[in-house]
């Protein structure tokens, strides 16, 4: 699939910004990152044009970090821990109980686009495990009953055009 123009002049304009630094390539991505959502391999392919930075090591870097993304993440980027506080109280029910109600793996994002389910090894809130976070927002302690009230918050948010 192509890439729009202004998409073309947004990333060379990104890499332009960082050329005289020495290590440009991370603040490049994380700029594309913040301003795009994600970083596919087009883009990639445009940044190692701009920077003369092959596109093996490109899609590394962006693989590497899970802060980079290849896919457009959804509006609400649900952030269920899996690390070990989190995962003796329960945790992988939640996360279970979120890709059965919202019809899609961790790592994939609603068709609405709506929702992207990740797991994620530690957001630092070991003391209100099993604990989650949207979009930054923390939930502690949540149990797999609470799951559907939580869709339904931000389905309603959405509705009331929040």
């Amino acid at each position: 699939m192509p890439i729009r123009h202004e998409v073309v002049v947004g990333v060379e304009q990104i890499c332009d910004q960082y050329a005289n630094e020495p290590s440009p390539l991370m603040m490049i991505l994380s700029a594309i990152q913040k301003k795009y959502g994600y970083i596919p391999l087009e883009v990639q392919e445009i940044v190692s044009k701009k920077t003369g930075i092959p596109v093996a090591e490109i899609y590394g870097v962006v693989t590497f970090y899970s802060f980079f993304s290849l896919k457009p993440k959804g509006k609400y980027v649900l952030g269920v821990c899996l690390g070990t506080a989190c995962y003796v109280k329960n945790s992988q029910a939640i996360i279970d109980k979120f890709a059965a109600l919202l019809g899609i793996a961790p790592g994939e994002t609603t068709d609405d686009g709506l929702f992207t389910i990740e797991a994620v090894r530690c957001i630092g809130a070991c003391a209100l495990a099993p604990a989650m976070s949207i979009n930054g927002k923390v939930y502690p302690k949540v149990t797999p009953d609470q799951v559907g009230k939580i869709i339904d918050e931000y389905r309603k948010l959405e509705a009331e055009g929040k």
